[in-house]
């Protein structure tokens, strides 16, 4: 339920949140995703290019590529726990598809780390939340997320005693969301089976921190559909270019 959601979230910093979507759905947007991989590799010049940059087990801003998951970011139990945690209505700060290798190689999101990097602060509520959605079944054997519970509630990174008594592995099953409050410390782990991991990503955050992609410009005008989607995708919240733009935008406001 919502309220268990939110009290683990609170407490221990992470819960999983089932997304409410059939087993079509789920099938589909496995089946979307590899699609919305291959159109992103063809957008930027090709697998190679990206694994040179060590990009090339992440897809970003994924929903560019299927309209499947615009609807994923705005899936209403999320957007609702979310809205309850910050008290306001979040904006999409990014949503990255992300494929954890299989054979226990080594990828980007293996270490320790915030979705709020190198921010050791700690808040009355949160102002970041991120909601990974799982593609595929997270399992002790594929490299399901690793957690440091409550480390939310700290500024500084624990203990090597703390983390090798307390870190833990957050299973979960396909069209799920492992949902964390961004200060909480998470990682990847090693994936030993002999098939990839895909999951996808979301960060949401109150309007005034910086998104990790302009989205407005990535998605274009005509990419969202009323008026809801402008405002969740940030449309509202450019940084003006100039004072001028900064009238305009006072105007339209008004």
């Amino acid at each position: 339920s919502q309220d268990r959601a939110i009290e683990e979230l609170k407490t221990l910093g992470f819960s999983v949140v089932d997304s409410g979507l059939g087993p079509e759905a789920i099938k589909g947007l496995q089946q979307d995703f590899d699609q919305a991989r291959a159109l992103s590799e063809q957008s930027h010049g090709g697998r190679e290019r990206l694994e040179a940059i060590d990009e090339h087990n992440t897809v970003r801003c994924i929903m560019k590529y299927k309209a499947s998951f615009m609807d994923l970011a705005m899936n209403a139990p999320i957007v609702s726990l979310v809205t309850k945690m910050m008290g306001q209505a979040p904006v999409l700060n990014q949503q990255n598809g992300i494929s954890n290798p299989p054979h226990g190689a080594q990828y980007n999101q293996g270490s320790w780390h915030r979705d709020l990097p190198y921010q050791h602060v700690t808040f009355s509520r949160p102002i970041a939340i991120n909601a990974l959605y799982c593609i595929d079944d997270f399992t002790l054997e594929n490299g399901a997320t690793k957690v440091l519970a409550a480390t939310h509630k700290q500024e500084d990174f624990p203990s090597e005693g703390y983390i090798n008594r307390y870190a833990e592995q957050v299973t979960a099953k396909a069209g799920s969301f492992i949902v964390l409050d961004c200060m909480v410390y998470h990682s990847g782990s090693s994936n030993t089976t002999a098939v990839e991991r895909r999951a996808v990503n979301h960060v949401y955050t109150i309007p005034l921190l910086k998104q990790q992609l302009d989205l407005p410009i990535e998605l274009g005008e005509d990419f969202p559909r009323n008026e809801e989607e402008r405002r969740f995708l940030g449309f509202p919240y450019q940084i003006p270019s100039s004072v001028e733009a900064y009238y305009r935008q006072r105007e339209a406001r008004s």
